[in-house]
């Protein structure tokens, strides 16, 4: 019985079919295993919106990132959730992954 492929490999695979390119695939799949080791090791598709939350809070506030480096991480989860696992998170439905809008009324 064949084993599917890891889940680094799925990524790499469907950046390169979606024609990505290779700066962005080593820059995503860095994010995401950076992901997987904030959270223990545990695989992503076990984790939700709260986790991705907690991750980019954790690289705003203790990692002091610029939310430019916030954002690329961010899209590289969303790439992960929506064209991998093939998983919506409805909180990351509705963001926009070019900024944090604000709206004032």
């Amino acid at each position: 019985m064949a084993q599917s492929p890891k889940l680094l490999d799925q990524v790499r695979d469907k950046l390169r079919v979606k024609h990505y390119a290779i700066r962005t695939e080593q820059s995503y799949v860095d994010w995401i295993k950076r992901y997987i080791y904030f959270h223990d090791k545990t695989h992503p598709k076990d984790l939700g919106a709260q986790d991705v939350e907690a991750f980019l809070t954790h690289l705003a506030v203790a990692g002091k990132v610029a939310a430019s480096t916030q954002n690329q991480a961010k899209s590289a989860l969303l790439f992960l959730y929506r064209e991998v696992l093939e998983i919506q998170l409805p909180w990351l439905d509705n963001a926009s992954h070019g900024g944090f809008n604000t709206q004032i009324d």
